[in-house]
């Protein structure tokens, strides 16, 4: 009789055991998925490649992105998708029906030079143009001629509100708030 009891008390031990490690790998898979959901849908993590955004932010560095909750403001670093399917970061200047022109190398906002001491570069001058509804003027901080493929070129022109992916909250590597 001791031995059906040794027995059965070894079963319950197993099956307590296999109970355990059942429950651990279903929290572990259900964690991989929120972990997957998270950067896929809410944060991202994007390398810069190229000087288009210099000083600001260089080739190499990693940033953290808001990617679900985030309000599209000017001056704010946003991350939109370009026609050719990539991952582009420059910074908000115009919001929707704002008038921009570029006289001088200085940026106009609605016909008031926008200080911007973020910069490197003298842009070359356009002419006013108003952005669209539904839609941002971006530039590139790097406002040397051909550094930076952004807004004022007619080619990409204002970005579509539904074309931005996220907003950059901050630089990883180097570390700092943006």
């Amino acid at each position: 009789m001791e031995t059906n009891v040794m027995m059965d008390g070894t079963r319950v031990r197993e099956e307590e055991e296999k109970k355990a490690s059942l429950l651990s790998w279903t929290l572990f898979i259900i964690s991989l998925v929120l972990i997957f959901i998270i950067f896929r849908f809410v944060i991202g993590v994007i390398t810069i490649s190229g000087n288009s955004m210099n000083p600001t932010l260089e080739d190499g560095d990693i940033l953290l992105t808001s990617n679900l909750i985030f309000t599209v403001e000017r001056n704010d670093m946003i991350v939109f998708r370009d026609d050719n399917g990539f991952n582009v970061i420059k910074r908000v200047i115009g919001l929707p029906n704002d008038r921009i022109a570029i006289q001088d190398g200085n940026v106009m906002v609605n016909g008031e030079v926008v200080n911007e001491t973020y910069t490197t570069g003298l842009s070359t001058d356009m002419e006013e143009v108003i952005v669209p509804s539904q839609a941002y003027f971006v530039l590139g901080d790097n406002r040397t001629p051909g550094e930076s493929l952004d807004s004022r070129n007619q080619n990409v022109g204002s970005i579509e509100e539904n074309n931005i992916i996220g907003e950059v909250m901050i630089s990883l590597f180097p570390f700092s708030f943006n």
